[in-house]
Order: structure tokens, then sequence, then C-alpha cells
């Protein structure tokens, strides 16, 4: 409302009705000047709303894709294990399959090699381990196909030991899988599995 010297009139009386004897009613209704500090305000707590929501959900959204990403997928879990058919391995043959991404070798040793192995003394090994503890069972050898010195495959059945030799920087294994001679520091790695019957082994 605005008023003058001859009572109030409404806002759209006054603007078509134009005269220096109408003023601001600043009685009811306080003039703010331009700018003015409560209008800043006003603006100040938008804006900070504004980014806090969108900072919420931004945090939100790469804590859903981090959630989701440890959710191992259908191809991944399939991976995580391997069944192997043993029954087609022939005495003295080494296989191999992939398992997560590495090769894995499978030995069917000979009562020959594994009685050679067992006799062997502890005095003789870098990374001290009786065959006992590398096998569930005395004919079957299975271990990671990786050299433990810089990750170079080794070749099956060949070097001083007939076991395995890898060609990049000259390590011997026994049909053990121990290392004998060479630079690698440590025995091939025996990977987690279990026999499932006789002649069918899980890996993982």
């Amino acid at each position: 409302m605005v008023v003058s010297n001859s009572g109030m009139y409404p806002v759209d009386h006054v603007a078509a009705n134009a005269t220096p004897y109408f003023g601001y009613d600043e009685k009811h209704h306080a003039q703010l000047p331009p700018g003015d500090a409560l209008g800043k305000k006003a603006f100040n707590y938008m804006m900070l709303t504004t980014g806090r929501f969108v900072y919420t959900s931004a945090i939100r959204l790469m804590v859903l894709k981090f959630i989701m990403s440890m959710a191992a997928s259908k191809d991944v879990l399939a991976l995580a294990s391997l069944e192997v058919d043993l029954g087609a391995i022939e005495e003295g043959q080494t296989v191999t399959v992939k398992w997560r991404g590495k090769p894995v070798f499978i030995r069917n040793r000979s009562d020959a090699e594994v009685a050679q192995m067992q006799a062997v003394g502890m005095g003789e090994l870098r990374d001290q381990q009786s065959d006992d503890e590398r096998v569930q069972n005395p004919r079957w050898l299975i271990v990671l196909g990786v050299c433990t010195h810089l990750g170079c495959v080794p070749i099956a059945n060949a070097g001083d030991y007939q076991g395995w030799f890898c060609p990049c920087h000259g390590s011997h294994y026994d049909t053990s899988g121990r290392i004998r001679k060479g630079p690698a520091p440590l025995n091939l790695e025996v990977p987690e599995y279990k026999f499932l019957s006789d002649d069918l082994v899980l890996l993982g």
C-alpha cells in the first residue's frame, strides 16, 4: 500500500496516477535499499545449500560405484575356481592349465620321482620344504608356473633336475618344484586346491 495526504491507495492506482504526494507506507512495510544484507544472506544460504547438495550427491555416487566394484561379476567368480580332469595326464607328463590368469603346472609323477624327491635332505635346499609339505597326493604335484625370481614361465621336464628350467635367468627346479640352482630365491608356489576324486582336482 502507498499512502498520501488524502489516504491509502493500492500500488496499481499509484502507478497509474503518478504524483509527488504519494509515498511508501514505511509504517507497515519496511523499505530496504537495493543489495541489502538480508537479501545477500538469503542468496548465500541458497548457494551454500545448493553446493552441499551437489557435493553430497557426488560423494554418494562415488561410494555406490566403489561398493559395486567390490562385488565380483559372474565371469570373475567363474574364474576363481577351476576343475581339472587328471585322468588324461599320463605318468611322467606335465600339463599346463590357466587359472586366475596364471599358468599352473600339474605333473603326474612316477614312483621313482616320488622316492627321489622324498629322499632329498633339507641341507640341499635353499628354500627348505620337504616333498610331503608340497603335495596332498604324492603322485600329483601342482604348482604355479611362475618363476620366483622375476616371474618368467619355466620350461617343464628340463634343467639339471628334470623338473623345470627358467630360460630367462637360469633357475633350476626339481620335480617337487623346489629351487635347486640359479637366482630364484623360493620354490614354485603351491596354489590352493583339493581333490574331488582320484581323477578330479579343484583349483581355488
